[in-house]
C-alpha cells in the first residue's frame, strides 16, 4: 500500500518540478518557481479524486507520505539557491519581498486585533 502512495508522492514531485521549471522558463527567470507548491497542489489533488473514488489501496499509502511529506518540503526548501534566484534578475526579488512585506502587514493588524480584547 505505501508503493502506491510512494509513486503518486513521486509523479507529484515531478510534475510539479516540471511546472516550476516551465514557469521560471516563461517568466524569464532561471529558477524553478513555486515547483514544490505545484508538488503538493497535485498531491492534494490525487488524494482528493482518489477518495472520491473511493480506492482505497491508494489512501493508506499517501496518507503515510502526506505525514512524511512536510519535512520533505522543508529540506527541499533550505537547498534552493537563493544567490542565482537574486542574480536572475528583480522579478525574482519581487516575488519574494511583496508577499513578505504584506505577510508581516498582515500578522500586524491581526495582533492589533487580538489585543482590543
Amino acid at each position: 500500500m505505501i508503493m502506491y502512495g510512494l509513486g503518486i508522492l513521486a509523479f507529484s514531485y515531478l510534475s510539479g518540478q516540471w511546472l516550476g521549471e516551465t514557469l521560471g522558463h516563461l517568466l524569464g527567470i532561471d529558477a524553478n518557481v513555486g515547483g514544490v507548491g505545484f508538488a503538493m497542489l497535485i498531491l492534494i489533488s490525487l488524494k482528493t479524486w482518489f477518495e472520491k473514488k473511493k480506492w482505497t489501496d491508494f489512501e493508506f499509502g499517501i496518507n503515510f507520505w502526506n505525514k512524511m511529506y512536510v519535512p520533505i518540503v522543508i529540506a527541499m526548501s533550505a537547498s534552493q539557491n537563493v544567490k542565482v534566484a537574486v542574480s536572475s534578475g528583480f522579478l525574482a526579488v519581487l516575488a519574494g519581498l511583496i508577499p513578505t512585506v504584506l505577510l508581516f502587514a498582515f500578522f500586524n493588524v491581526l495582533i492589533k486585533s487580538f489585543n482590543k480584547n
